[in-house]
């Protein structure tokens, strides 16, 4: 009896490990539906306006931000973009890569996040690089020679993201 306890047990923990998700699988799941990493029960949520206004206050700190999502890393779902209804202002919000994967799907909609806010500052070459990397995400070929900068590709709003709730 001890015998079939430990081979049903064995078999429920192979199971259950080889049935997670592959990281590409991840990413193209259908419905983005959920929680992605573990949010705490702090209950201040700032809108993306409010974040940048007051940056220098959450600079460094924890905070919860609430968004549209607008892009989604298409290589590996370890960022987000997520813009203001007018679509000036935007924060990134990025995962350690593989820790949490992003689906595709999640463009569009609704999203709270929380991490560590902070502010990016890129100089000239590691702006253009930055901008050519992305383009490469998506399948495009920059050349750096053509690229032009403007001030907005000098920073980038970031939130380092424990986790997450898409609905």
């Amino acid at each position: 009896m001890k015998n079939l306890t430990f081979f049903i047990f064995i078999f429920i923990a192979f199971y259950s490990c080889s049935s997670k998700l592959s990281e590409k699988e991840q990413l193209q799941r259908k419905d983005a539906s959920g929680y992605y990493g573990k949010l705490s029960n702090n209950k201040k949520i700032y809108d993306i306006a409010e974040l940048i206004k007051n940056k220098n206050t959450h600079q460094n700190q924890t905070v919860k931000v609430k968004g549209l999502i607008s892009e989604v890393c298409p290589m590996r779902g370890c960022w987000l973009e997520l813009k203001t209804i007018d679509g000036f202002q935007k924060i990134r919000v990025k995962v350690t890569d593989g820790e949490i994967v992003f689906p595709l799907s999640a463009k569009g909609k609704n999203i709270v996040a929380e991490g560590m806010f902070s502010i990016l500052e890129l100089d000239k070459e590691q702006a253009l690089n930055w901008k050519k990397h992305l383009a490469e995400e998506k399948g495009r070929s920059l050349d750096s020679t053509e690229m032009i900068l403007n001030p907005n590709d000098l920073f980038e709003y970031r939130l380092n993201t424990v986790g997450a709730k898409i609905f």
